[in-house]
């Protein structure tokens, strides 16, 4: 008799088998995890305001443009200086005005002038809406699109010849039209990095230039909302 009462306390000593239920959080656990998360979102929340909730944005910077300078011409590379102002409604609705200037040189082949490089520049001043889209404490990203005009001056360094004459675009006034994304990564709340690749499109010579490039360079934020 005495090896089924040995049995019967044996067995009521095994652990739990998988199949039977594991005790779950407690309501307090799960009131603290709660908790926990609930001040993490908060302190998201707080730094993204603190971030974001500035009235202005300043931007200076340097540009890069792929672009083509004449009716014939090879696509050249310019370089551009970058500022512009952001006026911001709320965190993430802003209006945009932007000012560059662009310089490089153009290829014109040999010809009897002896001017194969002349140099060229163009100015424009635009103004759009910008739009945050995607806001974390340390990054955003967003969108930009603007219109305005441009001047070009094509003929400058052609010795008097004139731009028409090496095959450039004659010097005028156009339209500028510029549609961006911008990524923005924030070394504290007031200041950050910025690039925004861009399209950008002209109309020198009664023609349409589609160009690509990108602008980039330092954020500084101020006022409050």
């Amino acid at each position: 008799m005495a090896v089924p009462a040995v049995q019967a306390q044996s067995s009521s000593s095994n652990p739990p088998t998988q199949n039977q239920a594991q005790p779950g959080p407690t309501p307090q656990q799960l009131t603290v995890q709660a908790r926990i998360r609930a001040r993490r979102e908060q302190r998201r929340a707080t730094a993204i305001r603190e971030a974001y909730s500035h009235t202005y944005e300043a931007f200076t910077g340097m540009g890069y443009l792929r672009f083509v300078p004449g009716p014939s011409q090879q696509r050249v590379t310019l370089y551009a200086w970058d500022a512009g102002v952001t006026r911001f409604r709320n965190e993430r609705f802003g209006i945009t005005v932007d000012g560059r200037g662009y310089y490089g040189t153009a290829f014109v082949g040999l010809n009897p002038y002896g001017i194969t490089r002349p140099a060229i520049s163009q100015y424009a001043a635009l103004a759009g809406p910008t739009y945050r889209f995607y806001l974390q404490p340390k990054y955003s990203v967003s969108g930009r699109v603007m219109g305005g005009f441009a001047h070009g001056n094509f003929s400058g360094d052609t010795n008097g010849l004139g731009a028409k004459t090496l095959g450039l675009y004659p010097d005028a006034n156009t339209f500028a039209v510029s549609a961006s994304f911008t990524g923005e990564y924030n070394l504290t709340p007031t200041v950050g990095f910025r690039l925004s690749p861009e399209y950008y499109a002209t109309g020198f010579g009664s023609t349409m230039q589609n160009s690509l490039g990108f602008t980039g360079g330092v954020v500084y934020r101020f006022g409050k909302q």
